[in-house]
């Protein structure tokens, strides 16, 4: 009987214990996820805080927030063509380049998804080593080339010459996704009587909805944020946001106001692409894609 009323004294103490331990460990990852998190706000707390004060307090203080609040930064950016249109052009090549690097991309992983010819691993392969050179390799020969053709300072020059970067990336994407649909669906489709342009559409498409996403915004991400490209084919009627913020140094030094504010409205754009695609973004992680 002692022992029985020793044993049960005990589980109480074991399960308290059990449970402390458990607190301690869930403590323990908020106070390790909440670090984590003030770590990568931090860099973009104070781009907004020195987007916030005047030249003069940014180069004299150090303050947590402005003692001066001041927006003329933003104002100065949202009324000056030179600031502005830098965001306008952006916008124009980025939306070129995700369209025609997803018309070129779909087609091309249907084929490397559903068929089978001679050297298509070779090929694919031969498509990921595009993606995986560095941008500084191809800027000499499409200056060279868009100078001779006229094609220099336009968005299509821009859009054009990521394409030979996003194109393989999305190929890759939705291919995975592709593969993940039976062909069963295109068989009865064709059945049915259905063209394949229509069955595409209609029917194929929307199955691989998720992966058209995740496809479209890595594609809009990496032009959005390349520079050397950018920078190099173009020079003044297609010049980008981010060229544009590497030439603000002039006679009375760099206008670190307006250049934080650059910033802070450069970020937007991706994070609202985020915002609306992250439910794509996490199923191809999912599946493994990503």
């Amino acid at each position: 009987m002692a022992d029985a009323t020793t044993t049960t004294s005990r589980i109480p103490e074991d399960l308290t214990a059990g449970g402390s331990r458990r607190r301690v460990k869930v403590r323990g990852s908020v106070v390790v996820m909440t670090l984590y998190l003030l770590f990568l706000m931090l860099p973009i707390y104070w781009l907004l805080n020195m987007s916030l004060k005047t030249n003069t307090e940014i180069l004299n203080d150090f303050t947590l927030w402005p003692n001066d609040l001041t927006f003329a930064n933003y104002e100065t950016i949202l009324t000056d063509p030179s600031w502005y249109l830098g965001y306008v052009n952006s916008i124009i090549y980025v939306t070129m380049n995700t369209v025609i690097s997803l018309a070129v991309a779909l087609p091309a992983a249907y084929a490397f998804s559903r068929y089978t010819f001679l050297g298509d691993k070779h090929l694919f392969f031969w498509l990921l080593t595009n993606r995986m050179a560095p941008p500084a390799v191809f800027a000499l020969p499409f200056f060279q080339l868009y100078s001779s053709v006229g094609l220099f300072d336009t968005h299509i020059a821009v859009a054009l010459a990521h394409t030979l970067f996003n194109v393989p990336l999305a190929v890759w994407i939705l291919e995975g996704f592709m593969r993940g649909v039976p062909k069963e669906i295109d068989e009865t489709a064709y059945i049915d009587g259905y063209s394949f342009g229509k069955f595409f559409v209609k029917i194929f498409m929307p199955l691989i909805a998720s992966g058209i996403g995740v496809a479209a915004f890595f594609c809009f991400m990496f032009s959005w944020v390349e520079l050397l490209l950018s920078r190099t084919l173009t020079s003044v009627d297609a010049k980008p946001i981010a060229a544009i913020m590497t030439r603000t140094q002039g006679a009375s030094g760099i206008d670190w106001g307006v250049l934080a504010a650059a910033g802070i409205l450069t970020i937007v754009p991706g994070a609202l692409v985020i915002y609306f695609v992250r439910n794509y973004i996490a199923k191809g992680f999912a599946l493994g894609r990503v």
